[in-house]
């Protein structure tokens, strides 16, 4: 599926060649357990190995895929959209810290707490990997007042593309987290659980 330029951010992407391109796409939940452990794999282990072997062959797109039965990741996600508006090129950086943070987004860690709040924390975890925490902070605060007209129900900064993420995700019918589309097809070989090595396998078999 094609990526909008605005969620460049979510794309890693190095010396592409688009006559020869191959596309995988990671479907991840920032308070998923699951998610958490094949981003990690993939980020510290995985990427190294595209961009040196695979650069021209290869793009990785993260899919951010909101579980709303865990009423933080909408939040989560949210700040994700929102790192793409300010630094895109510090996306998967921030999806790295916030990921090992993911347990202070959890439903018992967020409960006693402002819908603000969780954006102001969810700010800092920006901060921390260089992205402006008050910027962050101002697109995902959702005003103490009503909007025009009286409206009350009113979003913040980053409603809309959040919209846009979850249509885009709807239209491939994905569930579970984390799922892997491979050049537009489910790939069930790939689970969260894959090694390096085994990453290392898949990609010799599979990127040519």
């Amino acid at each position: 599926m094609a990526l909008a330029p605005k969620f460049v951010g979510q794309k890693f992407a190095s010396g592409l060649s688009p006559k020869t391109l191959h596309t995988v796409e990671l479907y991840l939940d920032y308070v998923c357990p699951f998610s958490k452990k094949m981003f990690d794999t993939v980020y510290t282990k995985v990427l190294p190995t595209i961009e040196s072997t695979y650069a021209s062959r290869l793009q990785i797109i993260f899919r951010q895929q909101i579980q709303p039965w865990h009423p933080s990741s909408t939040l989560t996600h949210e700040a994700g959209a929102a790192v793409l508006r300010l630094a895109p090129d510090r996306f998967f950086a921030f999806s790295a810290a916030l990921f090992a943070r993911q347990t202070d987004f959890f439903d018992v860690s967020v409960v006693h707490e402002t819908r603000n709040a969780t954006y102001k924390r969810l700010a800092a975890v920006a901060g921390e990997v260089g992205v402006d925490e008050g910027a962050l902070y101002g697109l995902l605060e959702v005003p103490g007042k009503p909007g025009e007209g009286g409206a009350l129900n009113i979003g913040n900064k980053v409603t809309d593309d959040v919209k846009v993420m979850v249509k885009a995700n709807r239209l491939v019918g994905v569930h579970v987290t984390p799922t892997v589309i491979f050049n537009g097809v489910v790939e069930n070989s790939i689970s969260s659980s894959m090694t390096k090595e085994q990453w290392e396998e898949w990609l010799a078999k599979n990127i040519v």
